[in-house]
């Protein structure tokens, strides 16, 4: 009975084996077959052209990648562009705003003065010097300013605006009796860093203000260089 199993065990084991060497051969050619046939697909995209063809083929695909590169390289230079220019919007904040305040009349003096605004309601960017009334641009640009002032017509009222001592706009009340009187005007001008703005009031002229805050000085960046 022990001779008939191993009669029957071992060459079914022998068989069993046969088989296994038979899949993995088989499995090994399946891989070297798959590996020469994407060679050859390979080999057959440049079948039948010519080394000048070969070339220009070869050339324009690297002209392409360059183009590519190109649109990409532009791309972030026109968002860093925008990026710098926010950023720089953004940095230079500046604007002013100032009254004479609660001083009655001012004037009139026989030489001309420099108006301080001592009634600042804000000034940012501290462009704007209240101890001396003078606005310092603290970056190129173009600014807008307004100035206004108020008095009894019964002397007339005479301010300038100036830039680097320059005059540039004015405001002129003519003796008209006694009452109070409005005047007021405004520009844009294009400065430089550095450069000076400020009022000044005329020689033999006044000009009046009190907690109404009618005598004003005010100034802010539109947009820089």
């Amino acid at each position: 009975m022990e001779n008939m199993s191993c009669t029957i065990f071992y060459p079914l084991l022998l068989l069993l084996f046969s088989c296994a060497c038979m899949s993995e051969v088989q499995q090994e050619e399946n891989g070297v077959q798959t590996e020469r046939t994407e060679q050859l697909n390979v080999e057959d995209s440049g079948a039948g052209l010519t080394s000048d063809e070969l070339q220009q083929r070869f050339l324009t695909g690297i002209k392409t990648e360059l183009a590519e590169l190109r649109y990409t390289v532009r791309s972030l230079k026109d968002r860093l562009e925008v990026t710098e220019e926010q950023l720089r919007r953004k940095e230079y904040k500046v604007a002013f705003a100032a009254t004479l305040g609660p001083i009655g009349n001012l004037g009139p003096f026989n030489t001309e003065i420099t108006l301080v605004y001592k009634d600042v309601f804000v000034n940012d960017g501290r462009a704007y010097n209240p101890t001396t009334g003078i606005f310092t641009a603290p970056v190129k640009g173009v600014y807008f300013f307004t100035l206004s002032g108020h008095n009894r017509s019964s002397k007339a009222m005479g301010l300038r605006l100036f830039k680097n001592g320059q005059q540039v706009v004015t405001i002129y009340n003519h003796p008209l009796g006694d009452r109070y009187d409005t005047g007021s005007n405004s520009i844009s001008l294009t400065l430089e860093k550095g450069d000076h703005v400020y009022v000044r009031l005329r020689q033999n002229t006044w000009v009046f203000d009190n907690e109404n805050d009618h005598t004003s000085f005010v100034g802010h960046l539109l947009f820089s260089h």
